[in-house]
C-alpha cells in the first residue's frame, strides 16, 4: 500500500485490476460518472458545435458589405476553434467507450444552438453571440454535472469554455463596433 499524507492506493489491486477489462481502455472502475450520461451529454455537445461551425462557416462566406472582411476573418477562426472543439469532445466520447455521433439527420435535434443564417451582417454578428451565451450556459451547467466525478471531461470543457467565452467577448465587440453602442452594463 502507497501512503503519502492522507493520500493512500492499494497499489497491488491497482496494478491486478488494471489487467482486467482491458476492452475498456482509458475507462478504469474508479470512473465516478455515469458513462452512458456522460456520451449522451457529449453527444449533445457534439451536436452543438457541428451547428456552430456550419454556422460561422456560412457567415463567414455570406457576410457583405463594407465592414465585412475583417468580420468574414473573425468568423473563419471561430468556425476552425469550433471545429477543434468538436474533435476534443469526440475523442472524449471515444475514450469513454463511445461513438460520436456525427449523423446530420439528428444534429439540430441534439444542438443547444440553432443555425440562423442572420439577414445582414449586424444579425450574423448578433446570432453568433446569441450562440455562444447558449454554448456557455450549457457547457457551465455541463461541468457542474461533471465536477469530481469525471475530472478529464470536466478540464476539457473548462478549455471549451473558455474558448466560448472569448467568442462571445469577440461577437459583443463586433455589435457593439457594428451598431456603435456599448451594450454591456457596469
Amino acid at each position: 500500500m502507497a501512503t503519502t499524507g492522507s493520500f493512500s492506493s492499494d497499489i497491488a489491486t491497482i496494478r491486478k485490476r488494471a489487467r482486467e477489462h482491458l476492452e475498456r481502455g482509458a475507462l478504469t472502475p474508479n470512473y465516478g460518472g455515469d458513462v452512458e450520461t456522460a456520451i449522451a451529454l457529449l453527444n449533445e455537445a457534439v451536436a452543438t458545435e457541428i451547428v456552430c461551425v456550419l454556422r460561422y462557416r456560412f457567415h463567414a462566406v455570406a457576410a457583405t458589405g463594407l465592414a465585412s472582411d475583417s468580420v468574414k476573418e473573425e468568423f473563419a477562426e471561430h468556425a476552425a476553434e469550433e471545429e477543434q472543439h468538436l474533435l476534443w469532445i469526440a475523442e472524449r466520447i471515444n475514450q469513454l467507450g463511445g461513438k460520436p455521433d456525427m449523423d446530420p439527420a439528428g444534429v439540430s435535434g441534439r444542438s443547444a444552438t440553432q443555425f440562423v443564417e442572420g439577414s445582414n451582417l449586424v444579425d450574423m454578428i448578433r446570432e453568433n453571440l446569441v450562440a455562444e451565451r447558449i454554448a456557455i450556459e450549457t457547457y457551465r451547467d455541463m461541468i457542474r454535472y461533471f465536477a469530481d466525478k469525471d475530472p478529464t471531461t470536466r478540464t476539457l470543457l473548462e478549455k471549451v469554455l473558455a474558448q466560448e467565452e472569448e467568442h462571445a467577448n469577440d461577437m459583443h465587440d463586433l455589435l457593439v463596433a457594428h451598431e456603435g453602442r456599448p451594450m454591456l452594463g457596469h
